[in-house]
């Protein structure tokens, strides 16, 4: 794929986008929400929020309660639209839910709030792409692929969590599974705009908390 034919937003083909910010899950693995644990001085989200508000017209973040909501508007200081998911069972497909249907515009990206190496550029060039699909999700060689640093059609995106969730179907890759014209975005594609493909690390565990640092010590994103 060549980049370049896909820069017609930067070139005056404006469109309003969103951003969803999935912040409200239970984090088994780190003990602690992770949104709110600090890297280089900073909370995890903040680091996520600093790299979108830039990208889009609207920034959305899904909290699990009104009391995670008030300490993260505090946290932020910012003007950021704060949803809370209401769900029976938290996942990260009820939480994009929640965003999807709360977003203002047609286009939004999903991204979850314990990526702290986030690429704008990468994060552009994924809603550019989506314009006229479904979807533009990341994937890997093996065939993994990055739901949650992706853009997605908001709308048609509720309607196939909707449908995924009214089964019992938990997780991300079964709202995927009910939508059609996704574009599948090859890693090595991205690579053209961060090399490393740090854009998709994750703080799941307190040790990657310490690699994070590391990195940022070493300037390693």
């Amino acid at each position: 794929m060549r980049v370049e034919k896909f820069l017609w937003r930067k070139l005056g083909g404006q469109i309003s986008m969103s951003a969803i910010v999935v912040a409200g899950g239970v984090s088994k693995r780190f003990g602690q929400d992770k949104g709110s644990v600090k890297l280089d001085k900073k909370p995890l989200v903040l680091h996520v929020l600093d790299k979108v508000i830039s990208v889009v017209n609207e920034v959305v973040v899904v909290v699990n309660s009104e009391d995670q909501k008030r300490k993260y508007a505090e946290l932020t200081g910012r003007r950021i639209r704060f949803v809370v998911d209401g769900a029976d069972v938290q996942t990260p497909l009820a939480g994009a839910l929640a965003g999807f249907k709360n977003v203002h515009h047609k286009y939004a990206l999903l991204l979850a709030c314990d990526t702290p190496f986030l690429s704008s550029e990468i994060l552009n060039f994924l809603l550019e792409v989506c314009v006229n699909k479904t979807a533009a999700i990341p994937r890997w060689p093996n065939g993994h692929i990055e739901p949650l640093q992706a853009a997605y059609h908001a709308k048609l995106s509720a309607k196939a969590a909707k449908t995924a969730l009214a089964v019992g179907q938990m997780d991300m890759n079964s709202m995927i599974a009910n939508m059609r014209n996704i574009r599948y975005i090859s890693s090595a594609v991205l690579r053209q705009f961060d090399s490393e493909l740090a854009t998709f690390f994750n703080v799941n565990t307190p040790h990657d908390l310490k690699k994070a640092e590391i990195m940022i010590k070493h300037h390693v994103y």
